[in-house]
């Protein structure tokens, strides 16, 4: 079962939850399962047309993945990270 890493900044809507098993079968199928699941995630991760927000960055199994390839297929042990870019200054 893939599982998606959640980073820590975006751990409120998951009520601190980091790591959550879901049951997709692509990259797109596990973030929608799991901003379905809790609630004000999805608005960290997605626009409102349901494009990855551009300062979020995505890797599976530790490689970086373009913010399009929702529909990569993921399985069995298979890590997707979402990785939230901070700015500084």
């Amino acid at each position: 079962m893939p599982r998606v890493d959640i980073p820590a900044p975006y751990r409120g809507p998951t009520r601190g939850e980091a790591v959550i098993q879901v049951d997709g079968t692509t990259v797109g199928d596990c973030l929608r399962e799991v901003v379905d699941r809790y609630e004000g995630l999805g608005e960290l991760v997605f626009d409102a047309d349901g494009a990855v927000l551009r300062f979020v960055k995505l890797f599976v199994n530790g490689e970086q993945i373009e913010r399009t390839a929702l529909d990569m297929p993921v399985s069995g042990d298979d890590e997707v990270l979402i990785l939230a870019a901070i700015a500084g200054g």
